[in-house]
């Protein structure tokens, strides 16, 4: 809800800029972040948040599919090049639990010990990851603004504002224990903590896409359009460590367009 405070505040802060503005977008669309569509990626990168969440925990890649929404200005330069001010929004958040280990309590302080050998309390946590890119954009379309379909491509860049946090319990691996079990003998356990992580990092990113738009009045038009993100950042806080986060991935979406 924040993030999409974020997207109208931004819009708004631009009406001024409508008596300039050429055309007005909003669009609804699917976005495929790249690390959750094959399980290549997680094994090749165990080491980002990433291969950790989704391999450690049940969370699945689908999850973190979903709704991107955008909106924005665009300016015409010439009857088929136009400047484009535009941003977008997209978040997922789940909760999972550790497929291998249970939580237990000994002398007042959680463990997590192996699932296939105890029983005991599923460790959960809920992780979210959000992207509020603010992009600027050059677009051609080769046969102009009257025609019965008008094609486009376009590339840019911008401010990628990209968050990751984890709230509930977490296994604290970076530390082992040695549990003596009266059966199995010594086993090595991990403390469970409580976590509330969160990290908000904004880095220069890149895009490109490409669609087309299909009159439906004297200023109306439908749009259908895939676009491509390029993010990638490092969080230096609550996820230190941990290898480049990627929220690079491709979008399809439909929108509308009120030309002016």
């Amino acid at each position: 809800m924040k993030k999409l405070t974020i997207l109208i505040a931004a819009l708004i802060v631009l009406i001024p800029s409508l008596a300039h503005a050429d055309m007005l977008t909003f669009r609804l669309g699917y976005y495929m972040p790249n690390a959750v569509m094959t399980n290549s990626y997680l094994a090749s990168h165990p080491n980002t948040l990433w291969g950790i969440e989704l391999t450690q925990m049940s969370l699945l890649r689908s999850d973190y599919k979903g709704a991107i929404l955008g909106g924005g200005y665009e300016f015409f330069l010439t009857p088929q090049i136009s400047l484009a001010l535009s941003v977008d929004f997209f978040s997922r958040e789940n909760g999972g639990y550790y497929w291998d280990y249970v939580a237990n309590t000994v002398d007042d302080v959680d463990y997590a010990f192996p699932a296939q050998d105890f029983r005991g309390r599923d460790i959960l946590h809920t992780f979210r990851v959000s992207m509020t890119p603010v992009q600027l954009s050059f677009k051609f379309a080769p046969l102009g603004r009257k025609a019965r379909i008008i094609p486009y491509v376009g590339a840019g860049g911008g401010a990628y504002f990209v968050s990751a946090s984890i709230y509930g319990s977490i296994v604290d691996f970076s530390q082992e224990f040695i549990y003596t079990d009266p059966v199995l003998g010594d086993v090595t356990v991990y403390e469970v903590k409580g976590a509330h992580l969160h990290e908000t990092r904004v880095v220069l990113g890149g895009h490109a896409f490409a669609g087309f738009m299909f009159p439906i009045g004297y200023r109306l038009t439908l749009e259908g359009e895939a676009r491509y993100h390029f993010a990638k950042v490092t969080f230096n806080d609550a996820f230190q460590g941990y290898d480049k986060f990627d929220l690079s991935g491709l979008s399809l979406s439909v929108g509308f367009n009120y030309w002016f």
